[in-house]
């Protein structure tokens, strides 16, 4: 790859990703594989003046190992050590970068139970560390580099390098570092998205309703106080910083428990190295009441059946048909980048920022405002190029927000 391009790349994640604040530490979360990227990430977050950068590697070929092979008990505990990592960074006030980055079908041969068991162990003991990240009160991004199985499975038709380098220039494009100056176009950027972001806050939207040839007929309901977000995020103390790169979304809450219909994904959804694809889900009063999916049924169940609040939405986003992403035809088998080329939706844990005065509200207030709580939270992809969402105002009249895929 051009030297240059990635340098611009890492400063890019550092400055407007990141927001590195001086003295600041930087917590890395990053597969082997992109370990050469890794490491310039980290030189520049110490040339903008970081106080330390510390990295943790994930190897996803020795946990497909340990996956298979591993006694059933281990999958239930979680190391007190990685616990302490975790919860000592995320209050000494750290940023966290993670590079997502799996291979899309690894873990197609392991058990979606063992996988799960994994994930609510992890989960449970890091709730505090996800619930601090998921109120902004850590700056955090996540952003995603080629590797060699991903890039294969998204161009099967290229030889191994040929992918990983068409790969490498479509990332770059979406991320924006291939223009002249990165940090400036990211400004225009979120200057666009800011201005849907006001559009919609300023209906003040009661329910959405979606539907499209697929079948989607779906009804969302929004809570009261509730606002959009989008492109930038602030901690409470004022600093902005991007937490997906790419981004195309403007995003809100739904209220718990009012959600009713049918949703029939538009996109393939990669969960911890498993593909799901072609499936739908039918809710009653917020709760998930029957579900299918051609493949994947089985990862499906179990992401549905973590906790009580997983049976439940936690984010509604908006990214119009005709996009950058989508516009690529470029299916990723990465939710980073495919739930940034379609509306999508998400199991489980809600965003507190998505509600007026969010830094005052406790955990005991969700329930009451309607805001959804869980171990997980899932986006998956409902957009297609038909797809229609009609808004309600308070005054019972009815706004058109999406025509054929795109914004009204």
């Amino acid at each position: 790859m051009n030297n240059n391009l990635l340098e611009k790349y890492a400063h890019l994640i550092v400055k407007t990703g990141i927001n590195l604040q001086d003295n600041q530490t930087l917590v890395i979360s990053a597969p082997i594989e992109c370990a050469s990227f890794t490491r310039l990430v980290a030189q520049k977050a110490y040339q903008e003046g970081a106080r330390d950068v510390v990295i943790q590697w994930r190897d996803e070929l020795f946990s497909k190992i340990r996956y298979l092979h591993a006694p059933e008990e281990i999958f239930e505990e979680f190391p007190e050590w990685q616990k302490e990592f975790y919860l000592s960074y995320v209050h000494q006030g750290a940023a966290f970068l993670s590079i997502a980055a799996s291979d899309p079908e690894l873990m197609k041969d392991v058990s979606p139970e063992r996988i799960t068991k994994s994930q609510k162990a992890s989960n449970t003991a890091l709730k505090d560390y996800r619930d601090r990240l998921m109120s902004n009160k850590n700056t955090w991004c996540v952003v995603s580099i080629p590797t060699a199985s991903w890039s294969k499975k998204v161009f099967p038709h290229l030889s191994e390098e040929e992918s990983i380098e068409k790969l490498w220039d479509v990332i770059l494009k979406t991320v924006r570092a291939d223009t002249e100056n990165p940090i400036d176009s990211w400004e225009k950027h979120k200057a666009n998205l800011k201005t849907r972001m006001d559009f919609l806050n300023s209906l003040a939207l009661t329910s959405l309703h979606y539907k499209n040839s697929l079948g989607t007929d779906l009804i969302i309901e929004l809570p009261e106080n509730h606002i959009w977000l989008g492109g930038s995020e602030f901690t409470p103390d004022g600093i902005e910083f991007i937490a997906n790169m790419p981004t195309e979304e403007v995003f809100t809450l739904p209220k718990k428990t009012g959600v009713n219909g049918k949703v029939v994904s538009s996109l393939p959804l990669n969960y911890n190295g498993n593909l799901i694809e072609n499936f739908s889900m039918t809710f009653k009063d917020g709760k998930i009441v029957d579900f299918s999916a051609e493949k994947g049924c089985e990862t499906l169940k179990t992401i549905i059946e973590t906790d009580e609040g997983s049976h439940f939405l936690g984010e509604v986003a908006l990214v119009p048909y005709d996009s950058p992403i989508s516009n690529s035809n470029i299916l990723f088998f990465n939710t980073l980048f495919d739930e940034n080329a379609s509306c999508h939706l998400a199991l489980g844990k809600a965003y507190p920022v998505c509600m007026k005065n969010s830094a005052d509200l406790t955990p005991e207030d969700f329930p009451k405002l309607g805001i959804n709580e869980s171990l997980v939270h899932v986006d998956f992809m409902i957009g297609t190029s038909d797809l229609e969402i009609s808004g309600m105002t308070s005054d019972g009249n009815s706004i058109p927000i999406f025509r054929n895929g795109n914004f009204a």
